[in-house]
């Protein structure tokens, strides 16, 4: 009180209460959710029902139900348990103890809740506050100002700055959390959780999402409590620190250097949540700062798919800033309306579509209404910065990665995925990039789903594109595969994209890989060529992973592909010996679940082979499709 300037604990927290939030449509948000997001209501009240009676489901646990209290320093799916002490000196990369310290982590990040703080804000149910309120108890009592494993690390209380100020803003009025006791262990413990991320930035040589969800805490703990030295200050070095590292991170193509869709959701989150709270507060912000923005929306557009969801590229674990939409994880669309309304972006307001949710509790029930289902303009677009390329029609998607190691050379979230491709045709998701599965809780796995093997690339002698600096090193490569593209070409026919890296030619008899993907905009089908050289034999490997949803057949040298009820071919032709197996693989749509897919892969051993697959509905014809893929090859030896 004496800090912010208050007289009384009454009259902060009606002080506090009255100061503008990021989060609009807590005002109006009742009278608009059934218009802007039919469904949300019962969701919520849903979701809200389990959770009061402590049930969740983070992280691949499936519906748990938790204990009273809360057990906070434990991964409930292993039982590893960390120590109770100064939380610097507990060490949370436990190779021997097969522990995810990411479950309790996530678990104390209390995002959870948010159903009951909306479910409240909809009904006004007191049930809803009162159990808000008893979790919030049993977390304070239990986490005292740096002494557990869930003050490890400066982003955890920072992402809980966010939570915390969200549900202060749900609750404010209602009758159980009018308790004079229970305001001042909230605000104290909220108080000392921005402090605590001010004394404990992460900021390295190289900075990523850590560092950006320090800052974006600090700016919402200095921006809530307003007046006094400390909360000025804090706002001001979280924004100075995300002005500084919004174009280091995300380069002039808009594409976040830690080079995967999720982190690249998460840091587009962090950028623009404490921007959209300041100018709720009449605090501008400087057009470089939205420009980027943009171009990071932009990307968003390009990589969305036709169903809606982003593809897997590169780690993802499913983290959020400040999660309020109920559409599913993958479904990035909500920052095209966001970054469009919030700057009145055109071509982001006429791109966007997908559910409103974000949008209607961020931004309000009459910015949500202006935004209808728009009309993808599916233009085929390259960022040259995140090597990145995307060819698309209403109805196809080709992602193809031809971009360096994540986090300027370093790895980070990057995995070992240059010149792999995802691939959706005629609206039926094919090839697919596994995803990521898990962190510490299985150094092996970790390492298995972000090797070379785990994506559609080539790979020779069994040896990553990327080596690893070490296997207990889950976020560092070495930089061996740098790309180079040697084409780029649109047109309203054909998009073609020829690109190599140099991963292999570091090994005693270097090996040259060029891969070309072609797709025909009109027929719906994709060409896509492997040349590999070297002076001498390799064991070379050409993997296909499929999208758990399609079923492979392959007798000899006929592979059709089923996918719901359209069907494809795989036809394929090649110098050298090349031999086509069915092998089992693993899928991971969100962090900590796997499911069985099928990998097709192609095998040979040589100095040099080529290899050219062409996937394309099974309505076309044998001699057509022979004729496209000849003519698509005889363009690229004449240019």
């Amino acid at each position: 009180m004496r800090e912010t300037g208050s007289s009384s604990l009454s009259e902060l927290w009606a002080r506090l209460a009255a100061r503008p939030y990021v989060a609009r449509g807590l005002e109006d948000v009742a009278a608009f959710i059934d218009r802007v997001c039919p469904g949300d209501r019962d969701a919520i009240r849903q979701a809200a029902e389990r959770i009061r009676r402590r049930e969740i489901d983070i992280l691949g646990s499936g519906p748990t139900t938790l204990g009273h209290p809360v057990d906070w320093s434990v991964d409930f799916k292993t039982g590893v348990r960390w120590r109770e002490g100064y939380a610097r000196r507990i060490p949370y990369l436990t190779p021997a103890r097969h522990g995810d310290v990411k479950v309790p982590w996530e678990l104390s990040r209390l995002q959870w809740l948010i159903p009951l703080a909306q479910s409240y804000v909809l009904t006004h149910e007191e049930s809803d506050a009162a159990a808000a309120r008893t979790v919030l108890e049993e977390w304070i009592a239990a986490n005292p100002y740096a002494m557990t494993i869930n003050w490890a690390i400066a982003m955890e209380p920072a992402i809980r700055i966010l939570t915390w100020t969200f549900l202060f803003h749900a609750f404010k009025h209602s009758k159980a959390w009018a308790d004079p006791e229970f305001r001042r262990a909230f605000l104290i413990s909220l108080y000392l959780h921005v402090d605590y991320v001010e004394r404990n930035l992460e900021i390295s040589d190289v900075s990523g999402n850590h560092l950006d969800a320090d800052a974006a805490g600090l700016v919402f703990g200095g921006l809530f409590f307003g007046e006094g030295r400390s909360p000025k200050r804090w706002a001001e070095v979280g924004w100075r620190v995300l002005v500084d590292e919004l174009p280091r991170q995300v380069g002039e193509d808009g594409v976040d250097f830690e080079a995967s869709t999720a982190y690249h959701r998460l840091v587009g989150e962090l950028f623009l949540l404490p921007a959209l709270y300041r100018e709720r507060l009449g605090i501008t912000t400087r057009a470089s700062y939205t420009d980027r923005l943009t171009k990071l929306a932009r990307f968003v557009v390009a990589y969305t798919r036709p169903d809606g969801l982003a593809p897997l590229w590169g780690d993802g674990d499913d983290g959020r800033a400040l999660p309020l939409g109920s559409q599913p994880l993958r479904d990035h669309r909500y920052l095209i309306g966001l970054v469009g309304l919030a700057w009145n972006v055109a071509d982001l307001r006429e791109e966007f579509s997908g559910p409103r949710g974000e949008v209607l509790w961020l931004l309000g029930g009459e910015k949500a209404m202006e935004l209808r289902d728009g009309r993808s303009l599916a233009t085929s677009s390259s960022f040259p910065t995140g090597g990145v390329y995307v060819m698309r029609t209403g109805i196809d998607h080709v992602f193809v990665d031809s971009g360096p190691v994540g986090m300027a050379g370093r790895g980070g979230h990057g995995h070992n995925d240059c010149l792999s491709l995802d691939l959706v045709l005629a609206s039926r998701a094919l090839l697919a990039d596994p995803g990521t599965f898990v962190y510490t809780a299985d150094y092996e796995w970790r390492n298995r789903f972000r090797g070379t093997s785990f994506h559609n690339t080539p790979r020779v002698d069994d040896a990553e594109q990327n080596r690893f600096v070490d296997p207990n090193y889950l976020w560092s490569l070495m930089n061996d595969a740098v790309p180079r593209v040697l084409r780029w070409s649109v047109n309203e026919d054909l998009d073609i994209l020829q690109a190599a890296h140099s991963g292999y030619e570091r090994l005693a008899h270097p090996t040259r890989i060029v891969r070309t993907v072609a797709l025909d905009r009109r027929s719906h089908r994709v060409l896509i060529e492997d040349q590999i050289e070297s002076d001498a034999v390799h064991r070379l490997r050409v993997p296909f992973h499929l999208d758990p949803s399609v079923t492979p057949f392959v007798a000899r040298d006929d592979v059709r592909l089923s996918a719901g009820d359209t069907q494809f071919r795989l036809l394929w032709t090649g110098d050298g010996n090349w031999r086509l197996t069915t092998e089992p693989s693993w899928y991971s749509e969100s962090y900590g679940v796997r499911t069985p897919t099928t990998c097709l892969e192609f095998e040979c051993d040589a100095a040099a082979a080529r290899l050219c697959v062409v996937i394309a509905p099974s309505s076309q014809p044998d001699d057509e499709i022979g004729r496209w893929r000849s003519q698509v090859l005889a363009e690229l030896r004449s240019a």
